[in-house]
């Protein structure tokens, strides 16, 4: 059975209806595929940061994390959103298990940035996935909160989508962006157009042009990454329509396709 990583994101986390976690039950129930979900949290991090009046500025798309942000993340997302998606799944009748890459040495982290100017963020070294084998092979559905660690101790913010990817390239499975718009858009002669397919090459003249910004870059550079460490494929999906993730793994053309090949037009 294959396996498919979910990457949900912050932004869509609260619209996503119950729909969508009776789907992802369904797959592992009708054995369509091996479900992992990966989440992120960025809105509730934000909030819980301005109630805490912390500063978290971006960079590139990535948030400076202090070992105060760092807290505060950690307690928002291996917490409250992880324990919630746990919930909505278990609602829907199947067995879920949250935990973050803390937890097993699951998600192996060093530093993203070497100076320091990002403080505590990421990026995964390495993924110990006989931990998820163990959970998706005895019928559950892991729920993965993006937090790693490294071999000393210290723990770091791992971008959600980053740490999707690598999870992705660990399993050899394929790799959904689930987000709350239908692919990447662009208009185009005042057209609203969902590209179906990009290339790593189209992909870097959009973010030069600023048609792709903001929290989209780090995504579709995961999606880049995450084929050239052996995922199968990787899609961005809209997840506030349900059917497109069973339509999509019925192999039917839905949101965007990040692919190694020629460019193509939308």
């Amino acid at each position: 059975m294959d396996t498919v990583v979910l990457k949900i994101g912050g932004s869509v986390m609260e619209k996503l209806p119950d729909s969508f976690f009776q789907s992802i039950y369904e797959l592992k129930q009708s054995e369509i595929c091996n479900p992992i979900i990966v989440h992120g949290g960025g809105p509730e991090i934000n909030q819980a940061l301005k109630q805490a009046q912390v500063e978290s500025p971006f960079v590139e798309g990535l948030r400076v994390t202090t070992e105060e942000v760092l807290k505060i993340a950690e307690m928002v997302m291996s917490g409250t959103i992880n324990k919630r998606i746990v919930t909505k799944i278990t609602k829907a009748g199947g067995t879920a298990f949250g935990m973050s890459g803390v937890d097993g040495s699951l998600l192996e982290a060093e530093p993203v940035d070497s100076s320091g100017k990002l403080g505590f963020v990421g990026k995964v070294k390495k993924v110990n996935e006989n931990w998820l084998n163990l959970i998706m092979n005895n019928d559950g559905i892991p729920v993965v909160s993006p937090i790693g660690i490294d071999g000393s101790g210290v723990r770091y913010n791992i971008n959600g989508d980053m740490a999707a990817a690598a999870v992705a390239s660990a399993t050899k499975g394929r790799l959904i962006f689930v987000s709350d718009i239908p692919g990447v858009m662009e208009t185009i002669e005042d057209k609203q157009v969902i590209h179906s397919k990009l290339t790593k090459d189209k992909i870097d003249s959009m973010i030069e042009s600023g048609v792709i910004y903001g929290g989209m870059i780090p995504k579709v550079r995961s999606a880049i990454n995450a084929l050239s460490g052996g995922v199968k494929e990787t899609v961005i999906i809209n997840g506030l329509a349900p059917e497109d993730l069973k339509e999509y793994l019925n192999g039917k053309v839905v949101g965007t396709k990040i692919v190694k090949g020629e460019v193509q037009h939308a």
